[in-house]
């Protein structure tokens, strides 16, 4: 989809560009309220003076004088005295036509003032008019005072022609501080851009530069580091994962090439040869597990753990699990007892949480002593499926880390495994919504919390699954 064109401009222009149209539509409205208000205020004063000087021409037709003082008409140019028809009865200047027509003037002798602009017939520009009612010779006749608006109109075309030149010189101004001013709140994101270039997995615990001022570009700034701290702690972790990978995988690989090169170095007898690749076998069996465990781990690191729900039962899965490692447990001289008790129902993958359940008492079996004992709880709306061994537990402060890839409480590893059991026990509780716990003390006590109802949504399902009972 082709992008509009505004997103392909830089920020800083689309960020000035709606402040420079404001400036323009508040400079525009402002100039036309000036240009208005000016105007109303220049008229309301030729009114005003019109008024004054009819009153006066009132004062002076009671005395039988002509209507105007020419020393003192203060911009009056014309008046007019009309009869009640339209006649004209007294004019200043002599001769001059009718400011206005007998129907008007019919209406101002009638008691009806009236004020307007016109333009006279035999005169340049335009002229205000003012007429209101008086008493001439015993009979009501309408006084008529005309002045030009020349200078009016004068004023108003410089104020237009100033506005004119001023208003797009303050908006060009205006424009030019939006810009700088957009600038100068884009530094702090200018200043995190250049930092984020220089980071770089060569150069762990860098951080961008946090603004003082409480905004957004400092909310930006502090979850960027949180997110850079995020990814370190996921590349550290990676490379643990990595350096730990490659060191499982170098011992079975070493000794297996050993066992091959001393089965091929000399002449060996079959038994010999048998010992050997019995050897062998061990070994790419074990290489085949780590295998295995370790793409389930890559495989819900990338797009979480497929599993399909179904209804399933706690005694049928620990029976399930109990059959599979009798015959070990008997080789360990161990017992395995499945406890007595309630036998829950709940959403789950049967094959995960058998493989998960398989993953603790192999655990049991190997570093732990004693019976290992399966038992299930009810707590609230979840169900706890138990594993206890009687052995010394964990050492203290290792439950933080039990779930961890490749940990072991024997750090010398001088014990087998690969150390991903635990840690696939909690991708498998991740998937259901669930949780995987240990509890510190004596004896090992490792469990899943596993809702009751269905698995979250959100897991992908994976068809055909099996719940695999026991006979």
């Amino acid at each position: 989809m082709k992008r509009p064109a505004l997103s392909r401009v830089p920020i800083r222009i689309r960020l000035t560009l709606p402040f420079a149209l404001a400036m323009a539509v508040v400079l525009a409205a402002l100039g036309a309220f000036v240009y208005l208000r000016v105007g109303s205020t220049l008229l309301h004063t030729t009114d005003q003076n019109l008024l004054a000087q009819a009153t006066e021409a009132t004062l002076r037709l009671d005395k039988g004088r002509p209507p105007l003082d020419r020393d003192n008409a203060s911009g009056v140019s014309f008046a007019q005295v009309l009869s009640r028809e339209g006649t004209v009865v007294t004019s200043e200047p002599v001769g001059l036509a009718a400011l206005i027509d007998p129907a008007r003037a019919a209406r101002v002798a009638a008691g009806s003032p009236m004020r307007a602009s016109v333009s006279l017939a035999d005169r340049s520009g335009r002229w205000r008019l003012l007429a209101i009612p008086i008493q001439s010779g015993g009979d009501r006749s309408a006084l008529v005072l005309a002045s030009s608006l020349d200078a009016r109109d004068e004023s108003l075309e410089r104020l237009r022609k100033e506005l004119l030149v001023a208003s797009p010189l303050a908006l060009l101004l205006a424009t030019l501080a939006g810009y700088a001013l957009a600038g100068a709140a884009l530094r702090p994101v200018e200043a995190m851009r250049r930092e984020a270039a220089k980071i770089s997995a060569a150069t762990p615990g860098s951080r961008l530069p946090v603004p003082e001022a409480k905004d957004e570009v400092q909310r930006l700034a502090e979850t960027l580091n949180d997110m850079l701290a995020r990814l370190e702690t996921a590349f550290e972790h990676e490379r643990r994962f990595v350096a730990d990978a490659s060191h499982e995988l170098r011992t079975p690989l070493a000794l297996l090439k050993t066992e091959l090169e001393l089965a091929l170095r000399h002449p060996r007898s079959r038994v010999e040869l048998e010992d050997a690749l019995r050897s062998a076998a061990e070994e790419t069996e074990r290489l085949s597990a780590l295998a295995s465990d370790l793409l389930l781990i890559a495989r819900s690191d990338q797009r979480g753990l497929p599993i399909d729900p179904a209804p399933v039962s706690s005694g049928e899965l620990f029976a399930d699990v109990a059959e599979r490692f009798s015959s070990r447990a008997e080789e360990l001289g161990r017992s395995l007892v499945v406890e007595e008790g309630d036998d829950f129902a709940f959403e789950a993958d049967p094959k995960r949480i058998e493989q998960a359940l398989g993953n603790l008492v192999d655990n049991a079996l190997v570093h732990g002593s004693g019976a290992v004992t399966l038992r299930a709880r009810r707590k609230g709306e979840s169900i706890e499926l138990h594993v206890t061994d009687e052995g010394a537990g964990f050492p203290a402060g290792f439950e933080a880390r039990a779930f961890d890839r490749f940990s072991r409480a024997d750090e010398a590893r001088s014990r087998s495994g690969s150390g991903l059991g635990l840690a696939i026990v909690q991708t498998i509780a991740d998937a259901h919504g669930g949780t995987a716990c240990v509890s510190p003390g004596e004896g090992a006590d490792i469990w899943l919390s596993l809702p009751i109802g269905s698995p979250p949504s959100r897991v992908r399902p994976v068809r055909g699954a099996a719940l695999r009972r026991s006979g």
